[in-house]
């Protein structure tokens, strides 16, 4: 049946009843007043700056909640970012916490009286981890995730889970059973995926810290679109336990878990609370949060593009400023050039399509498959001669010379074959060190987030390949943070010539992708259009960028996202920033 099957009656009812258990779940809180003025300074403030009032005694748990809930159903009746609603317990917990201190005048932990989010992959006891599923669907989990036990030990208190992506496995946040995330600055645009529904809570202010997962840009994508912050680490510094996926026993490219908020003291107030604690299956690595010592001069290094697809001009803003910004601080930053991206992808796109992503569809069922995401797992399930002649036609007709490289590697292998793609993988590794890290002596590294600063709903179909410039990192596992820069200004990020001609400037990559993201050109004065990237209709949509270190040193990254924080100074991101949802 599957995939060109119409959605089935079993589905469509499961998804009526998932989305009516929601609402009556938000009944309650959409009787409270959402518009007390008192509540503002709850919202203003990070998740530091709460525990701290809270251990002053100034505010309670029990107030700062009922702040963040009535925002959080403001940013489900914008966005369509919640799953599973936990606020009748999460009031339990905050009475339970004031109680305790009233009686101690102590904290419960770092995290006291903190309402928490987290994506619809963390098991949370008593309540369902769908993955957007209806086949998961009423099959409560029974006993939480080790992040969120540490969480609710740590005096978190959790208030909901968050929508993601089908198959947890592309950019746009949509599923059959909770429906589509929008972005929080324009309902046009998407939230990004796979961890979107995150995002947008967050970036309305819905919750005070959340946490997702990231297997090719799933922390990055959404919290550059929504202007968050968020952390990816490298492998083995957060467990996994009790964290859902579509990939059980595939270690090719490693799903991981991170942290994601509105400042970057609340990623380190995160990432401190849980890397290297262990639950009953040993995992992750028994490395606690180390506290690095940056030299007062760092080095960076920094591109504008990863020759895979050319970046937008937001875009390619966004690390100019970040890099102007760093050197009037004080930092030493050199361009260079990422190497080899395309084979990257072809890594990443021939490992995960070893089994012609049968895996990642096992719990499909009759689900109806996502647009966005159906070409990607259509591809490795062509006949080989289908597949070749696609890839040789828009080799020749697009005069594409990136693409089609890809478009080869996506076909079934023998296990034979897949053990020669992972070595391939670790050479490539190898080489990346070499060519980078230990070739430029860099400290960290500066990277467009994206090559766009938002997606249109539905385009994410065709381009599945802007991925590239953020699971390279998840390739060489990397950690990597991502921080806001600026917003999309209609006439400075308006196209040049550069972008529609591959004649023109520098960084071009695939011709066919970079059509459809800029037109062709000639048009208007030859500036281009008529393609997905519009910078006056995206003008408003926030723009990061990705900060990457080296292996096991994700606590330096955490500090060179604070010292690129401070050198853009403030620049409207950040709790209370978000006013109004554009078109």
């Amino acid at each position: 049946m599957w995939p060109f099957a119409s959605p089935s009656r079993s589905h469509l009812d499961v998804a009526r009843r998932k989305q009516a258990h929601r609402e009556d779940a938000l009944r309650a809180a959409r009787a409270v007043p959402s518009d007390d003025p008192d509540a503002e300074c709850f919202l203003r403030a990070t998740a530091h700056e709460i525990v701290q009032r809270i251990s002053k005694g100034e505010w309670t748990a029990s107030d700062v909640l009922e702040a963040y809930l009535a925002r959080a159903v403001l940013a489900q009746d914008t966005t369509n970012c919640l799953t599973e609603v936990l606020f009748a317990e999460a009031r339990a917990r905050a009475r339970a916490l004031d109680d305790e201190f009233a009686r101690t005048g102590k904290l419960r932990g770092p995290l006291h009286g903190v309402p928490v989010s987290f994506k619809d992959t963390f098991d949370i006891k008593g309540h369902d981890t769908t993955l957007g599923f209806s086949s998961h669907a009423d099959d409560p989990r029974t006993e939480d995730a080790l992040v969120v036990a540490l969480v609710r030990e740590a005096g978190g208190i959790p208030i909901c889970k968050t929508n993601l992506s089908q198959l947890i496995f592309f950019f746009e946040c949509a599923n059959p059973i909770w429906g589509r995330t929008l972005n929080p600055y324009s309902k046009s645009y998407s939230s990004g995926g796979t961890s979107g529904g995150e995002a947008a809570l967050l970036a309305m202010d819905g919750a005070a810290l959340g946490w997702g997962t990231d297997i090719g840009g799933s922390l990055r994508i959404p919290a550059s679109f929504c202007g968050i912050y968020s952390l990816k680490p490298g492998w083995g510094r957060i467990s996994m336990t009790g964290v859902q996926g579509t990939w059980p026993g595939f270690e090719g490219i490693r799903t991981v878990a991170g942290p994601m908020g509105r400042s970057v003291d609340d990623i380190e107030l995160a990432a401190r609370l849980v890397f290297g604690k262990q639950g009953t299956e040993y995992d992750p690595a028994p490395l606690p949060y180390r506290t690095p010592e940056l030299p007062q001069k760092l080095r960076f290094g920094f591109y504008l593009s990863d020759n895979y697809i050319k970046p937008s001009p937001a875009c390619q803003r966004a690390v100019r400023e970040t890099v102007d910004a760093l050197r009037k601080a004080g930092h030493e930053c050199i361009e260079f050039e990422l190497p080899q991206a395309r084979r990257a992808m072809e890594i990443f796109i021939g490992i995960t399509a070893a089994d012609k992503y049968r895996t990642l569809t096992a719990d499909l069922g009759d689900d109806p498959l996502e647009p966005g995401v159906a070409p990607l797992v259509a591809s490795p399930r062509l006949p080989g001669w289908v597949r070749n002649a696609l890839a040789w036609v828009i080799g020749k007709v697009y005069k594409d010379e990136v693409l089609p490289g890809t478009m080869r590697a996506a076909y079934a292998k023998s296990v034979e074959e897949y053990h020669r793609w992972v070595r391939q993988r670790d050479e490539y590794v190898r080489m990346f060190y070499r060519e980078v890290w230990d070739k430029h002596a860099l400290d960290g590294i500066i990277a467009p987030a994206l090559a766009m600063p938002g997606l249109p709903h539905g385009s994410v179909q065709y381009l599945s390949g802007l991925a590239c410039v953020d699971l390279v990192y998840n390739v060489v596992e990397s950690p990597v943070g991502t921080l806001p820069v600026t917003r999309v200004q209609a006439r400075a990020d308006a196209l040049a010539p550069e972008w529609t001609d591959a004649r023109a400037g520098r960084g071009h990559g695939s011709a066919l992708i970079e059509r459809l993201l800029y037109g062709r050109g000639g048009r208007g004065g030859g500036g281009g259009g008529g393609g997905f990237y519009d910078a006056e209709k995206m003008a408003g949509l926030p723009v990061g960028v990705q900060v990457v270190g080296r292996r096991w040193e994700d606590e330096k990254v955490v500090e060179m996202m604070r010292v690129v924080d401070r050198a853009l100074g403030p620049r409207g991101f950040g709790p209370g920033s978000w006013t109004a949802q554009g078109k």
